[in-house]
C-alpha cells in the first residue's frame, strides 16, 4: 500500500495524504480523520524509510496514557521523567481518554517523532504494539504483550495479601469490583482474587464491570449491595473512593457495615475519610524501569528487562481505616 492508494480511496491528493501524516497541522481535522480512517481499511501504515535520521536522534520518549486525570500515572510519569533528565531526554505525553480509536491515532502521530515509547495500560491489541515497535522501541507497563519487554506489578501476591487480611477480620463473603473489560490488569487481578478466595475458602463474587474513575465507583454500589457481600477489593483506588463516597450518601457505614480495599496506593488513598487500604503498586519504579529499558533499546544496549525477562516489581498492602471487622448477622 502506498500514499497513492490511499489518495485515490480517499478522494484526495497524494500530497495531501502525505501531509496528514507527517504534518497533521496542515489538514483540516476532519479530512485528516477521514484520510487515517480508509488508510486503516487499506493497511496502510507510514513507512520507516520516512522517519529522517535528525527524528532517530530526536532524544525524545513519549509515554502514552489512557487517562492523564487518573492519579495513578503521576507517578510513573514522574519516575520516567527523572531518569529521562538524567540521560537528556525529554517527554512527550499522549493521552488517549479511555478512547481505543484515539489511542491508534496518537500512537500513529508520536511514534515516527520518539526514540521510544512507553505504552501504559493500553486498550489496543497485541498486534498493533508490535507493529508500533516495528517504528521505534516499545516497553508495555501494567500488561504482558508477547515480543514487547514488559514491566508489571505482582497482582498475585498483593491480592492474596488482602485476602488474607479480610479473612482474618472475619469476611467470607467478598466481592472483586472489576475495572474496563479490555484491561489486561483487570483479568489479572480477577484470577488472582478467584485463586486466593478458593485458597482461603472465602465466597467470591464479581461486579462490574466499571469505568476506572470515581463516578464509576458510585455507581457500582447497588450491584454490590445486592450480592449481600461485607467487604470489597477495587480494581483501582478511584474506584474505592467512588464506592466509599455513595455508600456515606446512601448511609452505608465504612468500614462497620461495608470493608473497601483499593488497588495502586495513589495519593487519593490517604486523603479521603476514612483512609483507604489499598494494595500499593510502585509507580514511580515502574516508570524508572520502563524508561531505562526503552532508552537502552533506543541506543542498541541490552536491556535489564526483555521480551523474554519481564519485570514484576512488589506490592504491598497499606492498612488504613477502610476495612474492619466483619459485621455480624
Amino acid at each position: 500500500m502506498t500514499i497513492y492508494d490511499v489518495a485515490k480511496a480517499a478522494g484526495v491528493s497524494p500530497s495531501t495524504v502525505s501531509r496528514a501524516f507527517s504534518r497533521p497541522g496542515r489538514v483540516s481535522a476532519r479530512t485528516a480523520a477521514h484520510i487515517h480512517e480508509v488508510a486503516a481499511e487499506l493497511g496502510y501504515r507510514v513507512p520507516q524509510v520516512v522517519k529522517t535520521e535528525a527524528a532517530r536522534q530526536s532524544k525524545m520518549l513519549g509515554i502514552s496514557a489512557t487517562d492523564i486525570t487518573n492519579p495513578f500515572f503521576f507517578g510513573i510519569i514522574r519516575g520516567a521523567e527523572h531518569v529521562a533528565l538524567a540521560e537528556d531526554y525529554s517527554i512527550i505525553l499522549a493521552d488517549s481518554q479511555e478512547n481505543d480509536e484515539l489511542e491508534r491515532r496518537l500512537s500513529d502521530r508520536t511514534m515516527p517523532l520518539v526514540d521510544g515509547m512507553i505504552v501504559a495500560t493500553s486498550r489496543l491489541p497485541d498486534s498493533f504494539l508490535r507493529n508500533a515497535a516495528k517504528t521505534a522501541p516499545v516497553v508495555s507497563l501494567n500488561r504482558l504483550v508477547p515480543g514487547l519487554p514488559s514491566v508489571i506489578t505482582d497482582n498475585a501476591r498483593g491480592m492474596r495479601r488482602a485476602l488474607e487480611h479480610l479473612a482474618e477480620l472475619g469476611h467470607r463473603r467478598v466481592a472483586y469490583v472489576s475495572g474496563p473489560t479490555n484491561s489486561w490488569a483487570d483479568g489479572a487481578r480477577e484470577r488472582a482474587f478467584r485463586e486466593g478466595c478458593y485458597e482461603l475458602d472465602l465466597m467470591d463474587h464479581r461486579v462490574g464491570p466499571t469505568a476506572p474513575t470515581v463516578r464509576g465507583g458510585m455507581g457500582i454500589l447497588p450491584q454490590i449491595r445486592e450480592q449481600h457481600v461485607t467487604a470489597v477489593i477495587c480494581f483501582n483506588d478511584v474506584v474505592a473512593v467512588g464506592v466509599m463516597r455513595a455508600a456515606k450518601m446512601a448511609g452505608v457505614q465504612v468500614p462497620h457495615e461495608l470493608s473497601v480495599v483499593g488497588i495502586d496506593n495513589v495519593f487519593v488513598a490517604d486523603l479521603v475519610s476514612p483512609g483507604l487500604t489499598t494494595i500499593a503498586s510502585p509507580l514511580t519504579l515502574l516508570g524508572e524501569r520502563a524508561a531505562r529499558t526503552v532508552i537502552a533499546l533506543a541506543n542498541g544496549q541490552e536491556p535489564e528487562t526483555s521480551a523474554d525477562r519481564p519485570s514484576v516489581l512488589p506490592m504491598r498492602l497499606i492498612v488504613r481505616e477502610s476495612t474492619g471487622p466483619a459485621p455480624r448477622r
